[in-house]
């Protein structure tokens, strides 16, 4: 299974980005998806979050402005960005839960992250 991540890049402030995020593989469900993101020092923490049946969660720091959604069909994420801020600076990493097949436990994987720059 591998998870790739697209669309990062720099924007000036008040701008946008929309990321995406593909699942491959050998892939039986997908439970929840989510991105992540972590700023040169600090830790990796969750920006938002999606269940198979739809159920989203932000980070404050964001509820307002990111929006996160999924097509199960084709196990792909994405996350709309708007009104992007300095402090959104940080490589963005996508991350699932997959069963990869029917009777086995479900693992996390993660995506190459995706760097996202806000600056003018």
């Amino acid at each position: 299974v591998q998870l790739q991540a697209f669309g990062g890049g720099l924007v000036q402030p008040g701008r946008f980005l929309r990321l995406s995020c593909a699942a491959s593989g050998t892939i039986a469900r997908i439970n929840r998806m989510g991105w992540y993101r972590q700023a040169p020092g600090k830790q990796r923490d969750l920006v938002a979050s999606v269940t198979s049946g739809g159920s989203k969660d932000y980070a404050d720091s964001v509820e307002g402005r990111f929006t996160i959604s999924r097509i199960n069909a084709n196990n792909t994420m994405y996350l709309q960005m708007n009104t992007l801020k300095p402090e959104d600076t940080a490589l963005h990493y996508c991350n699932a839960e997959i069963r990869t097949r029917w009777g086995r436990s479900p693992s996390d994987y993660w995506g190459q992250g995706t760097q996202v720059t806000v600056s003018s």
